[in-house]
């Protein structure tokens, strides 16, 4: 979603930098977690961080927004009638510079057309749960890249945890109904480096830890390059009790890393590693890799490819950008939730792609004339799964257009796909802005199963980020 993205993607993509985990975009870092803001209806683009915009040299600085739309909700294949709405979301950022950002804000929907008898002003399913209280915090971050602590929160796109075998690109507002705030706190001490999360800090959802070590500075002591050579144990819980009730899963990983090749502004990993589902006899799987990162004034690139290896029902990525909905229903014909559907053993081969270019300079994070992520996983039985964003800034920054997509299960019978786009226009020296978007939906019902849907809206924003 690009209003998802709006809030998140500045502090995530520091995140990311600093865990060198690779993706920018709405992550924690870069994408390990991409951290968003709140999407008018549904899964659309990530877009450009207001905050970001607020220059880092700048000690305090304040920005204010405001944006009106019309959106509409629209049912498919028969489910229901439309939605309309007057969409009004005010927004306020604090940056305290690297160590303080408070982003706060949330769109209110107000009828009007549409739901039948008996519904209220306010659509009651963005604010039917404690969890759906936490999109007011759309950012609040304490630290930096260089603290021994340090804390994120706010809406979760594309996270990664550590080598991301367990969590990888993962959304927790992929479920249009449900908007919880997650968080991640990470921690430095001598050779290690821990990281926990939870994707919804008022819910029993997701969570997460995941411990590193750094093998050269445990041998022969601190080293000049940190994490040349790591070990890494990572586990998560799915409680399933927040945003609907699904069974509980528990998962673990074990990886190691060697950086081969270090040059200035250029990296080349090899990585192995396994895992598999306590408890569960035969849940295992394996995986094989090699990773490059480069950085240039310019150009910030990250790649992955990896071979893995799924036998008993396990399979890396477990937690995905899909898993907010496969958790009701898998993509396919079982209809069956994630927890309970069998997945075929075999192997697969995972490629990853994240860049960030400006013509310019990268060093002010609003500036991306491009920002490109896309994930790919092809499986020797036929299945492949994908997911993208692609960003652009046109016409000296004036013209912001964003789209998503999310295609699971493509060459097999039940294949799931969502997609969405947005479009900003900036006039009247940037400070007034003209937007568009539009997508599909999938909602989770009281059966377990998923309700397709569309939204679409139109509106005027205003800001002081120029």
């Amino acid at each position: 979603m690009l209003l998802l993205w709006f809030a998140g993607a500045g502090w995530a993509e520091a995140y990311a930098r600093a865990l060198g985990a690779g993706e920018e975009d709405t992550s924690i870092v870069g994408e390990r977690a991409v951290a968003s803001s709140e999407a008018p209806a549904g899964d659309a683009p990530p877009a450009p961080s207001p905050a970001a915009s607020i220059r880092p040299g700048t000690r305090w600085s304040f920005l204010t927004r405001m944006e009106a739309t019309v959106l509409t909700l629209l049912p498919r294949q028969g489910a229901g009638e439309a939605e309309g709405f007057v969409q009004v979301e005010p927004m306020a950022v604090v940056d305290g510079g690297e160590t303080f950002g408070l982003n706060l804000g949330a769109p209110v929907r107000l009828r009007a057309w549409g739901g039948g008898e008996g519904t209220g002003l306010v659509r009651e399913e963005d604010w039917d749960s404690l969890s759906d209280w936490g999109q007011l915090v759309r950012l609040l971050s304490l630290g930096h890249d260089a603290s021994p602590v340090a804390l994120w929160a706010g809406s979760l796109d594309c996270y990664t945890l550590l080598s991301g075998h367990l969590v990888r690109r993962y959304s927790n507002r992929s479920n249009p109904d449900y908007h919880p705030a997650g968080a991640v706190l990470t921690a430095t001490a001598g050779p290690l480096f821990v990281e926990s999360f939870v994707s919804d800090v008022l819910g029993a959802r997701l969570m997460g830890v995941g411990v590193e070590l750094d093998v050269q500075h445990v041998l022969f002591g601190q080293p000049a390059r940190r994490g040349r050579y790591t070990l890494g144990l990572s586990a998560v819980l799915d409680w399933g009790r927040a945003g609907g009730v699904t069974r509980e899963v528990t998962l673990a990983h074990v990886d190691g890393t060697a950086m081969v090749l270090a040059r200035r502004g250029f990296e080349l990993h090899l990585l192995a590693g396994g895992g598999g589902r306590p408890g569960r006899r035969g849940a295992w799987g394996a995986v094989a890799g090699v990773g490059a990162d480069a950085v240039s004034p310019t150009l910030d690139l990250l790649a992955r490819l990896e071979v893995r290896r799924q036998h008993g029902g396990f399979r890396q990525g477990w937690f995905g950008p899909d898993s907010e909905l496969a958790r009701f229903q898998v993509a396919g014909t079982s209809g069956l939730p994630l927890a309970d559907a069998s997945f075929p053993e075999g192997y697969s081969a995972f490629g990853e792609l994240v860049v960030g270019w400006d013509a310019e300079h990268l060093g002010d994070l609003v500036q991306r004339h491009l920002r490109l992520s896309l994930g790919v996983e092809a499986f020797t039985w036929g299945r492949v799964d994908a997911d993208g964003r692609l960003a652009v800034q046109l016409f000296g920054r004036d013209v912001e257009a964003a789209v998503r997509g999310l295609a699971v299960g493509l060459r097999q019978p039940g294949a799931r796909y969502l997609a969405s786009g947005e479009v900003r226009w900036r006039f009247l020296g940037g400070r007034l802005y003209a937007m568009g978007q539009g997508g599909t939906l999938l909602y989770p019902t009281e059966e377990g199963t998923l309700r397709p849907g569309a939204f679409a809206s139109v509106g005027l924003g205003v800001d002081n980020a120029r």
